[in-house]
Parts: structure tokens; sequence; C-alpha cells
């Protein structure tokens, strides 16, 4: 379960060979929500109203980015750290 981000007290990680649709896990003071990296929906779990606003926030401007880990986790690749939100 790599970490590839960490802001405002939230980790953004990947899991290995995870399934369809490319998404990423959110988890925060014990939620967490596995978000769609295109949509920004909440596939599954959840998070407070402000904390998933944030995780929205920084997943629409690191979109590309997170494209490119997902295909590396796929492939249990090395991961790439993206730049927090500040």
């Amino acid at each position: 379960m790599p970490v590839v981000s960490r802001f405002f007290g939230i980790a953004i990680v990947f899991y290995w060979e995870d399934h369809l649709p490319p998404h990423f896990h959110a988890k925060y003071a014990g939620d967490e929500g596995m978000i769609d990296i295109l949509t920004g929906a909440v596939i599954r779990g959840s998070l407070p109203g402000r904390v998933l606003s944030l995780v929205n926030e920084w997943r629409v401007a690191r979109k590309n980015e997170l494209l490119a880990d997902w295909e590396r986790a796929r492939r249990r690749l090395p991961l790439a750290y993206i730049e927090p939100l500040e």
C-alpha cells in the first residue's frame, strides 16, 4: 500500500494490481474512501465532506499524475510521489 501523497492529515494510497476503474484510496482519521480518478466519485467507503472536497480539488489538479501512478501500480512498478495540496 504505497502512499503517494500526504496533505492536511490525508494519505493518498494505491494498492498493487487493484481492480478497475482507475482509482486511489484516501485515508483520513479512520475513514477511507475509494475515489475514481476520472470522475471523483466515491466508489466505496466515505470521507467527511470537507476532506472529500480537498481530495477532489487535489485530484483535478493531479489527474495525469494519478493515472500514471495507477498504471505503475497495476504493473507493480515503483510509484512516483505526487505533490500535495497546499
